[in-house]
């Protein structure tokens, strides 16, 4: 049985495929999308799976419900896009100015959409269920996860796995950890008041733009100063602006910036620093500083024994040498509420493009991934089913 459905997997490739390209043409933006979950569902029913539309607002579940008894095991992709400008010379470009997939969520999507045909297709032969998960709005807070979670999505779920592919991590490879996986994420928003005055007499105002320089330095201090350097911690400054003159000292200064965490006591710490050291180094140098938080996600954890299953079901389908243990990553990935819930593990998928000419990075404009790679994931997710099962 499992080896039939490896072999059906890899003869769905090319269908992969063509869903996966037309998903790239047609990207919809985070909490914006219809004609994606759409597309998915009715995909869905020509297979004969069972669906649930509108899940938590924009999802889409599906079951597959096996002839024997057994447990019931979740997988999750998610389907939103970026608001970035597809630059890529490809016939699959994205056709809608402004959006792509830049991360990959098309493959997630088209891989999981396989895995389901492979598995449906046998289904009577199945123990338990398999439950479907796609998920709308991962990539802009508050993400979608949260919203299905609510709605039922994991309701009688024993455990749950998800799978991201990775555009500058080796073909052919799958990459794991135990723990924490990736980072939680807040953003905070400083704005710093002072008086607005003449460039040329600097003494009759105060000078935004200075205090909130002082307190973006003061800020590296929480890292270096207030966190346990064994535990990790990043706290960055990625916008500054102020004034519109050069001879003009303006009145306010803003800066945006993150903070990516592991610990949730180091997370609650940093929170609390920045906001004592922005008002009080704005108050030393006679100015204001308010401070705006937006708690973004959470720390994915992956359950130590979760993620033994993928790594057994991974070792039959690359080869032991090639699953890898990795270190924890900084961006964020709102998967980490599903295992909040329920028992679970996250793994990543090589996907670098056979020439590193066509090798970028998540969220780059010239985005693309090797497309084999779905294969892979849907096999892996397969495996790692057959292990949860005990077969």
């Amino acid at each position: 049985m499992q080896s039939a459905v490896m072999t059906k997997i890899e003869s769905l490739y090319e269908e992969m495929v063509e869903t996966r390209r037309h998903l790239h043409m047609y990207p919809e933006l985070s909490h914006q999308e219809v004609e994606t979950p759409a597309f998915i569902a009715e995909r869905l029913e020509e297979m004969g799976v069972e669906v649930r539309r509108g899940v938590g607002g924009r999802g889409v579940v599906g079951y597959i419900r096996g002839g024997k008894p057994g447990k019931t095991i979740a997988f999750r992709a998610d389907f939103d896009g970026l608001p970035i400008d597809d630059k890529k010379d490809v016939s699959y470009k994205s056709r809608v100015p402004g959006v792509m997939h830049a991360c990959g969520h098309d493959g997630h999507t088209a891989g999981l959409l396989g895995f389901a045909k492979a598995m449906a297709s046998i289904k009577d032969e199945l123990p338990g269920t398999i439950v479907l998960i796609y998920q709308f709005g991962e990539e802009l807070p508050p993400g979608g996860a949260r919203g299905m979670i609510e709605d039922g999505c994991l309701d009688g779920v024993d455990l749950v796995f998800g799978a991201h592919i990775q555009s500058m991590m080796k073909n052919g490879r799958i990459f794991v950890r135990d723990g924490y996986l990736q980072a939680a994420e807040d953003a905070f928003k400083i704005i710093v008041k002072g008086y607005g005055t003449h460039g040329a007499e600097p003494h009759t105002g105060t000078d935004p733009i200075l205090a909130a320089s002082h307190i973006m330095i003061a800020l590296q201090s929480i890292v270096s100063r207030n966190a346990d350097p064994l535990k990790e911690l990043v706290v960055s400054i990625g916008k500054f602006h102020a004034g519109d003159a050069d001879n003009v000292i303006p009145s306010e200064a803003v800066m945006e910036g993150t903070i990516r965490v592991f610990d949730p006591a180091l997370r609650k710490l940093a929170n609390e620093r920045v906001a004592a050291i922005a008002e009080n180094v704005a108050r030393a140098m006679g100015a204001t500083a308010e401070v705006v938080i937006e708690t973004g996600y959470d720390a994915l954890w992956n359950h130590p024994e979760a993620m033994d299953i993928v790594r057994r079901g991974a070792n039959e389908i690359v080869g032991e040498e090639h699953v890898i243990d990795i270190d924890p990553i900084m961006p964020v990935e709102d998967f980490a509420y599903y295992t909040q819930v329920k028992p679970g593990a996250y793994f990543f998928v090589g996907a670098k493009m056979a020439a590193d000419s066509l090798s970028y990075p998540h969220h780059h404009e010239n985005f693309d991934f090797n497309e084999q790679a779905m294969v892979l994931a849907a096999k892996v997710f397969a495996a790692t089913y057959f292990k949860a099962q005990g077969l």
